[in-house]
């Protein structure tokens, strides 16, 4: 009898053990549940730190452990400069839709070493070559993606001439890309849409540069540029408002060299004009330099119309004209 009383005893615990298990397990789980929602149950706030020495999520504001023994996904190595991140990790460059195959495509290397950095055979050198030329080959294996490794490295041709950030570059390619779907390319110049593409890409990004910048680089004409322009953005919907002053200012400002002061009096001058609609029906390249040049003058680091007609791309009468404009009605006194 007394060993039965101890095999239930033993049975009665092992039960609750379990339970408590799961119980344990349960209030892990709600917790994770409740960490993954970013949100403190203790205190309701939602500035939570990771704390991967410990493994443990942590309440900033209360300091409650809300999660503990969390995986951390990040890599198991650490790196201190560029080459060692390179070298060490082990995946390709990030997709970008800068190139036709999105950059998902392998390609063999043009230096003659295996992976462990060796240099590879005279005899095998030859079989190298010949996988190198044929992986080429296949990487654009119909016209259309020929025309659209064209059309993407001619974009990146451009956006380098004008010296485009990264986000302008991949939001042109999206844009023509989405011509090519819509079909909008048949009975137009590769170059005309790429050159339209990359000019709503710079709208659409704050980053203006006119039609006659984007024509210099480009290999068509200005008025082409105009018109496929206006022919994409309203088959694909584009929504672009029109180009403010504004965000000429600092480029204009830092190819004159002028400091901060002169480009915020300069900003101030244009907000001003435009509560009072006086930039409306003007050319936004000129109405910037005629402030910059205002501002110029009354900050005391004096430019000439002339240095600031060659930098912004106008003539010295557009700006005359502007800068008695916006003299005259925000009644700023210019002494010349």
């Amino acid at each position: 009898m007394a060993e039965i009383e101890k095999l239930k005893t033993l049975q009665n615990e092992r039960e609750a053990l379990k339970k408590r298990g799961r119980t344990t397990a349960k209030e892990q789980e709600k917790k994770r549940e409740e960490a993954t929602e970013s949100v403190c149950p203790e205190c309701g706030s939602r500035q939570l730190v990771h704390d991967y020495e410990r493994a443990e999520l942590v309440c900033k504001n209360c300091g409650l452990v809300i999660d503990e023994e969390f995986i951390d996904r990040g890599p198991e190595w650490r790196a201190f400069d560029h080459d060692q991140r390179v070298k060490r990790s082990r995946v390709g460059a990030p997709m970008t839709f800068t190139i036709h195959d999105k950059g998902l495509s392998t390609m063999i290397d043009w230096r003659n070493r295996d992976s462990y950095g060796r240099a590879i055979s005279s005899k095998n050198r030859a079989q190298l070559y010949r996988l190198r030329k044929w992986q080429r080959r296949i990487r654009v294996s119909n016209a259309t993606e020929r025309n659209l490794a064209f059309a993407l490295s001619e974009l990146d041709r451009m956006a380098s001439a004008l010296g485009l950030p990264r986000n302008v570059r991949e939001t042109a390619a999206v844009i023509y890309r989405d011509a090519v779907d819509k079909n909008l390319i048949r009975g137009r110049s590769i170059e005309g849409v790429a050159a339209a593409a990359l000019y709503a890409a710079c709208r659409q990004c704050s980053v203006p540069r006119t039609l006659d910048e984007i024509a210099e680089v480009s290999r068509v004409s200005r008025k082409e540029i105009g018109r496929t322009y206006r022919f994409i953005s309203r088959e694909l919907g584009l929504k672009l408002l029109p180009t403010s002053p504004i965000d000429y200012v600092p480029r204009f400002c830092s190819g004159l060299n002028l400091k901060g002061e002169v480009q915020s009096r300069a900003v101030e001058i244009l907000r001003q004009a435009g509560e009072r609609e006086l930039t409306s029906g003007r050319g936004p390249t000129g109405v910037a330099a005629a402030a910059i040049y205002i501002s110029s003058i009354l900050s005391g680091e004096r430019r000439t119309q002339r240095e600031v007609a060659e930098v912004a791309g106008v003539t010295e009468v557009t700006i005359r004209n502007r800068y008695k404009e916006l003299a005259e009605k925000l009644d700023i006194e210019i002494i010349l």
